[in-house]
Formats: structure tokens, C-alpha cells, sequence
């Protein structure tokens, strides 16, 4: 068990890494950003910030070296220089990163564990691409295996004609078939190092052009319906990975069951809510699970909650938004209001 007044590393600087560190704050702890960027919000918020390349071995040693524990607040941080850390704590494990960083990989885990994703092939040449139409069908939609997020990477491809000519990147993609869903929602649980699992609530949520945009929770029954074998392939997850800290999964409701879309081995965005609508947020909790201290509670503050995010422009209306005394507005501190780009988040919850 590591004591309140220890160092808590975080690996990465943005508006996960802030939410992590406040929560940390609040029970003690200092928290200690590592990130390539120098214009960090999260170290904003923190006790000290270590600006260096991932791969700068001397840097990572020493901001180690000040860390009780070390975890991270996105999925995209090489795994290599990490097992390079020897004795230090590090949690989630670094088998979850590279899980999570390859959609390949990651489907074909959860296949294997006896989830169900939409059907997927490698695909590394236009050859490759017309066999994986051929295979699965159309439409269906091409990703980069490593780095894509909130919509980035990905060509919709709605017929084979649509793939004639296209300019395929020189790295590793993934052709996936299109899944007839009727709702989203995603799965938020916390695991101790004693394999102790507390669920949150599931959100139901919409996307815009493949980034979040609002999450709400308790989803609706035909969704919750499918709650309990979701719940069961994401411990199933957590167990095989010896995760410790908030993991996410990410799945379609369609007829025929939960479907898989993707794991995300960190705190998420379809999990903001939790700060006020839940009685232990996502960010106290995954403090509590990388320290070794006892889980907090999940179930809801209120009876119903509310979260949306602020993209680009958006934040610019929060004197509209604070005017309305049941918000609650999270801004990042971001400089520029970017099309796009996550600059916040309101929740509002619902008590009678």
C-alpha cells in the first residue's frame, strides 16, 4: 500500500493526466507528469513535470526514480522504454498497452477470450484490402492498427469501388465490417491488486464525427439488458491482463447482443460523469486502485446523470452554461478552442 504524502507519476499530459492528479491531490498525494510536450495541462495541476522524449532513458529513469508508482493517461505511450524501468510500480501493466495499441492484436485477444468484435482482417497492401471486402463485405470501415482516436485514421468504405485509387498509408491497417447497432455504450470498471472489480454504471453515448459527445447515464433498458455479459467479457479482460487501475471497453448494442469495438487500458472520456454523478469518481478510484488502497463505491449520486462534452468553439459559451446553477463545467485549460479538440466537459444531474 502505498501512503498519501508518496509521488504518483503519470506518463502523459493532457486532461485525463489533470483529472488524475486533482483526485490525487485530494487524498494526499503529489503526482509527477512526464510528457514530450512542454504545454502540459495536466502538470499545471501537478507538483513537478519532467518534459523529455519517450525514449529518453536518463529522463524516464529519474522521473521513475521520484515515483512511488507510475501509470498513464492515454494508451499511445511506447511500451519499450517502459520495461526498460526495472523495479518501478507501474500499473495498469505495459501487456495492456500493447494490447491496446494494435487493433489486431486487441480484437484478436478479446476474440480468443470469447468476446464478440465485428469480423476484421489485416490488411497491409490494396491486395489485402480487396480481399478483406471480399471476405467481410461492404460497407465497412478501414483503420490505422496504432494511433487513430476519436475518429482519426479511418476511411468509411461503402462500397468496393470506394477502395479502387484510395492512397493507403505505409503503415499496418485493419479492414472491419460495418455492425448494425442500434445504440452505444461503454464499460467502466476498477480492479485492485487484489482482483477486487467495482463496475460503474454503463453510459449510453453519442458520437459526432467519431469523437464523444454525450454520455448518459442510467442507459436506456434495451441497453442495460446487454450490461451483464458486456460486464462478464470485460472481466474477463481485466483478469487475464492482471489489470489494476480504471479499463474500459467500448461496445455496440445491436440484436443480437454486445458487440465489441475497443478497449481503452485507462480512465475514459464516457466516464466524466462519475466526478459528481457518481459516489467514487473514475479518477479517485483508479488513485486508490494503483496505490493499493481500498475500492470506493460506484453506485449513482443521483437519478440520473448527464455529460457533454465542450468541442472546439463550445467552451466559449460557459458564462450560458454556468448561468444554470445544476452545471457543473470542467474546462482543460487548453489555449486554442481548435475544431475538433476536447476542451471540456459539463455535467448535470437529475435527483427527483
Amino acid at each position: 500500500m502505498i501512503p498519501p504524502g508518496e509521488t504518483i507519476g503519470i506518463l502523459g499530459g493532457g486532461q485525463l493526466g489533470r483529472m488524475i492528479a486533482v483526485a490525487a491531490a485530494q487524498l494526499g498525494y503529489r503526482c509527477h507528469i512526464f510528457a514530450p510536450e512542454a504545454d502540459s495541462i495536466a502538470a499545471e495541476v501537478s507538483a513537478a513535470f519532467t518534459c523529455a522524449d519517450w525514449h529518453d532513458a536518463e529522463a524516464l529513469a529519474r522521473f521513475a526514480a521520484d515515483c512511488a508508482v507510475v501509470t498513464y493517461e492515454f494508451e499511445n505511450v511506447p511500451v519499450a522504454p517502459l520495461l526498460q524501468l526495472g523495479d518501478t510500480v507501474l500499473h495498469p501493466h505495459p501487456r495492456a498497452l500493447e494490447t491496446a495499441q494494435d487493433r489486431l492484436n486487441e480484437k484478436t485477444f478479446v476474440t480468443d477470450l470469447g468476446g464478440a468484435p465485428a469480423p476484421f482482417a489485416p490488411v497491409d497492401s490494396a491486395a489485402d484490402l480487396d480481399a478483406a471486402i471480399a471476405a467481410i463485405g461492404a460497407p465497412g470501415i478501414l483503420k490505422t492498427r496504432r494511433d487513430g482516436y476519436d475518429g482519426k485514421g479511418q476511411w468509411r468504405i461503402m462500397t468496393a469501388e470506394d477502395a479502387r485509387g484510395l492512397d493507403l498509408p505505409a503503415k499496418p491497417l485493419i479492414y472491419e465490417g460495418f455492425v448494425n447497432f442500434f445504440a452505444e455504450f461503454s464499460v467502466i470498471l476498477c480492479r485492485g491488486e487484489d482482483g477486487d472489480i467495482r463496475y460503474f454504471d454503463s453510459a449510453q453515448n453519442i458520437h459526432e464525427g467519431g469523437i464523444l459527445s454525450l454520455s448518459t447515464v442510467p442507459a436506456s433498458a434495451e441497453v442495460e439488458a446487454q450490461v451483464p455479459a458486456a460486464r462478464e467479457l470485460a472481466a474477463r479482460v481485466a483478469d487475464a491482463l492482471g489489470y489494476v487501475g480504471v479499463l474500459t471497453l467500448e461496445f455496440f448494442a445491436t440484436r443480437d447482443g454486445p458487440v465489441f469495438n475497443e478497449m481503452a487500458p485507462r480512465v475514459h472520456n464516457s466516464g466524466h460523469w462519475t466526478i459528481e454523478g457518481a459516489v467514487t469518481s473514475q479518477f479517485e478510484n483508479h488513485v486508490r486502485a494503483i496505490c493499493g488502497l481500498p475500492l470506493g463505491g460506484t453506485g449513482l449520486a443521483a437519478r440520473a446523470v448527464e455529460m457533454r462534452n465542450l468541442i472546439g468553439d463550445e467552451a466559449h459559451d460557459w458564462p450560458a452554461i454556468l448561468s444554470d446553477p445544476a452545471n457543473h463545467l470542467h474546462l482543460y485549460g487548453k489555449a486554442a478552442a481548435r475544431p475538433g479538440r476536447k476542451m471540456g466537459h459539463v455535467t448535470r444531474l437529475t435527483f427527483d
